[in-house]
């Protein structure tokens, strides 16, 4: 078997053989792609000399760090301590790599007796030597991790399934060994209150602390697992460094990858913000893919997938979407009628119904109350529970027990960024537009990419209407249309800020748009919608003369 594995981008390889002849020229037995004989599968004989070789040498270059198989063989290489980095060119590596000692060899021209070059040969002979000590010490199979029992098939459609792999601390430092442990523990901890992901314990991965790691599909095949996370930790100066990434069980892609630096100043509060920040990202991630994949699916759903429908329908809110959360939710509640969160999504669905359709139908606004209190009898203690239910009560005229529901939502997971915009919607209906303001910058903050941005930014917008604010909610409403220019509520808004700085011909174009948008929705359904959300809004009476005002303008464009 050879010592080194060499691996490079293609447009690379005049580089690569500049490499590969200096290590032959050192007495090193070197693998790389030139050496594939014809009518070899190169997957197979790749692999296996990847897993081979006692060193990887991975040449990191601008066109490297963006190839999908350098970076899978450099994730190979991390797992299994045989990875030796090395920088060709001026670069950003990618995320999980830097934390890894690498060196520069940029200005390397293939002189044997260059101080780099020679720095490094030294890096790399302690590296071919610890792998021989390792040999020496004990058999092979004493490395190997232990084979776990198969996983038992779940059912079709259940949320996707995680494992969070021990983190590996790159500072060998013991006090950040500790805090590796602790976020791996936290993380799973975190996670486990959302609906998006199911969590594996840290007693299922406690085996991958220490050993070789087997390639991913046998990893996610044994722990019975759809996606896992791994991650590094070290120190830099005053500063601690996170980096995580997603990793698809199947095939081994990486679908998410991010990079978290805190200072050291308070570690217990670092590492809770870190949490909160990790665990939010992944659960965006992951709540994206799944949607994705059960939004490809014609037929046969689940009553999770039909959930997953449903909130897709729902992240650009228009009568047509709508439309089809309901008619998803209504499947997801007939497949399972003690699902809470089917339940839940039923009442937030049907109330945005009812609020836009008809917020005085007193028959509908019990029916939803029904669903509420379903949800809440068969899963009341769901973060992501109470925050739809929290949705469905205000939508329905209940704003005070909406803001309870939705602080509970925070009380029993802090890091569930959906129970923050519940908050914050909630909040200025009941005349609180400052508290509105601090959980709508909260949630923006934990999910900065969620596909509900647009509706934060509609709140923060009747929240500054409410201080006088005008200048700053016009700028909101424009950021959240331009986010989700299907909202017709938006735009009625945009119509209404416009009067108020006296710009008339802006302020009927938006009305015009806005009665185009909602034809069916009469001034009065308008008025209706407005007392909803701006019951105790100082600005509410004068966002009331000018949609009057504009209504008998644009009678005759309308």
């Amino acid at each position: 078997m050879n010592q080194i594995f060499l691996s490079y981008n293609r447009e690379d390889q005049a580089v690569a053989k500049r490499f590969a002849e200096a290590f032959e020229r050192e007495g090193l037995s070197i693998w790389w792609d030139t050496a594939l004989r014809s009518g070899e599968a190169y997957d197979e004989v790749t692999e296996a000399a990847l897993r081979g070789a006692k060193a990887v040498v991975v040449l990191w270059s601008p066109r490297s760090v963006v190839s999908r198989w350098v970076r899978a063989e450099a994730t190979i290489a991390d797992r299994c301590s045989t990875l030796v980095p090395v920088t060709i060119e001026p670069c950003e590596r990618p995320i999980m790599f830097e934390l890894t000692q690498t060196s520069d060899l940029s200005r390397w021209t293939g002189d044997a007796g260059d101080k780099a070059w020679r720095k490094f040969l030294g890096h790399l002979r302690a590296q071919l030597g610890r792998g021989r000590q390792e040999q020496a010490a004990e058999p092979h199979t004493d490395h190997a991790v232990p084979e776990l029992p198969p996983a038992r098939p779940g059912k079709r459609g259940e949320a996707p399934s995680l494992a969070v792999l021990p983190f590996t601390n790159r500072s060998h430092l013991p006090e950040d060994e500790v805090f590796a442990e602790g976020m791996v523990e936290d993380l799973i901890d975190a996670l486990s209150h959302g609906v998006n992901i199911r969590v594996l314990s840290s007693s299922s991965t406690a085996r991958f602390r220490t050993g070789a790691m087997p390639d991913v599909e046998a990893m996610g095949r044994q722990l019975g697992v759809k996606y896992l996370l791994e991650g590094n930790v070290r120190r830099s100066a005053s500063n601690l460094r996170v980096t995580a990434q997603l990793v698809a069980a199947e095939g081994g892609e990486i679908v998410w990858t991010q990079r978290f630096d805190r200072s050291l100043a308070d570690l217990a509060a670092l590492q809770e913000e870190l949490i909160e920040e990790v665990a939010a990202h992944l659960g965006t991630q992951v709540y994206r893919m799944a949607m994705e994949q059960a939004l490809k699916k014609p037929s046969d759903l689940t009553a999770w997938e039909c959930v997953m429908r449903a909130l897709a329908a729902m992240r650009r809110l228009s009568g047509e979407t709508l439309g089809l959360a309901i008619q998803e939710a209504t499947h997801a509640v007939a497949i399972a009628p003690d699902y809470g969160f089917a339940q839940a999504l039923m009442a937030h669905s049907s109330s945005l119904a009812y609020m836009f359709l008809s917020p005085d139908n007193a028959a509908e606004a019990k029916r939803i109350r029904f669903h509420i209190d379903r949800a809440l009898a068969c899963d009341g203690e769901s973060a992501a529970v109470l925050a739809h239910v929290a949705f469905a009560l205000m939508y329905t005229g209940q704003a005070q027990e909406a803001l309870t529901s939705a602080l509970r939502s925070i009380e029993i997971n802090p890091g569930y960024g959906f129970g923050k915009l519940a908050a914050g919607i909630a909040s200025p209906m009941l005349g609180q537009p400052e508290a509105a303001l601090a959980h709508l910058a909260d949630f923006r903050r934990i999910e900065p990419q969620s596909p509900y941005l647009h509706y934060a930014l509609n709140w923060e917008a009747v929240a500054h209407l409410a201080l006088g604010d005008w200048a700053a909610a016009e700028g909101n409403f424009a950021a959240s249309f331009a986010l989700n220019p299907l909202a017709g509520y938006t735009c009625w808004y945009q119509a209404l800020v416009s009067a108020h700085f006296g710009r008339n011909v802006e302020a009927r174009r938006h009305m015009v748009e806005t009665r185009r948008r909602e034809p069916t929705a009469t001034r009065e359904l308008w008025e209706l919608r407005l007392k909803l959300w701006g019951a105790n809004s100082p600005a509410t009476d004068e966002l009331r003369t000018h949609l009057h005002a504009l209504w008998a303008e644009t009678e005759a464009l309308a």
